[in-house]
């Protein structure tokens, strides 16, 4: 699944605190998912609101704007060779907004919220043209939805998508996470190597799976786990392609 999005969301989050006390509870947590298997399984289904993306021509900006108040997202089409993604504007903290990961899912952190006009209040980004056919795949996706939103419910035990051909880069945070829960290891060989960068990334197997996902589709590491997993949205347009790329479930109408 495509990387994009991970690295440049680089969030911070708990960390745990206490190396014998964080160790303790990796193995007490990995005993209880282990030993309680029916009651883990709930806790991994998520039931999430997410936007429905539709596509807008430049005389239907009252159109775009009333949909992405109602919580949508709009791609603008201000010329047929020029479009914008247009979402409501993030909250400050909120590491899950839906319509700062779709801009991530196109390769892009930056965004501007209108101070004028007609969109203003709202956060635009201009889509790059390599990726016009991104977002017009996520049009085509919802349009068998109505509305603005929908509800999903997703079971990540079921999924685990995002944990196959992705690249998870190892914040500060995630270091001193390994090192405080007595897994140093975690940051060397055969678990992790150092991109040319100097940055630390996970590797994966040969099957391109994170080293960490077992069979049932649950992490190894499941309570030091990065930032970038613990924090990565379900229902995300990261999440969706991930799951239609790795699974072929798409949640709409297929290409």
């Amino acid at each position: 699944a495509r990387p994009r999005g991970q690295e440049a969301h680089a969030a911070t989050g708990s960390q745990l605190t206490g190396g014998v006390a964080a160790a303790s509870f990796l193995r007490d947590a990995q005993s209880f998912i282990a030993a309680e298997p029916a009651l883990v399984s709930p806790l991994f289904r998520m039931r999430v609101t997410r936007p429905v993306v539709r596509s807008f021509k430049a005389a239907y900006a009252r159109e775009a704007i009333a949909h992405v108040r109602q919580g949508g997202l709009a791609i603008f089409w201000e010329s047929e060779k020029r479009a914008r993604l247009v979402f409501q504007e993030p909250r400050e903290g909120n590491d899950q907004d839906l319509g700062e990961w779709a801009l991530l899912d196109l390769g892009k952190q930056r965004f501007d919220v209108e101070s004028r006009g007609a969109f203003r209040g709202l956060a635009t980004s201009l889509v790059p043209r390599e990726h016009h056919d991104i977002v017009e795949g996520w049009v085509r996706r919802d349009s068998v939805w109505r509305g603005a939103t929908r509800k999903v419910s997703f079971d990540c035990l079921e999924c685990g998508a995002c944990c196959r051909d992705n690249e998870v880069v190892l914040q500060k945070a995630d270091i001193v996470r390994f090192q405080k829960g007595g897994r140093p290891d975690l940051l060397k060989k055969p678990y992790a190597r150092r991109r040319r960068d100097k940055k630390i990334v996970l590797t994966l197997l040969k099957s391109k799976d994170c080293r960490h996902l077992q069979k049932d589709n649950k992490c190894r590491i499941y309570p030091l786990r990065p930032d970038a997993c613990s924090l990565f949205p379900v229902a995300s347009e990261c999440c969706l392609f991930a799951r239609e790329e790795e699974l072929g479930l798409v949640d709409g109408a297929r290409d």
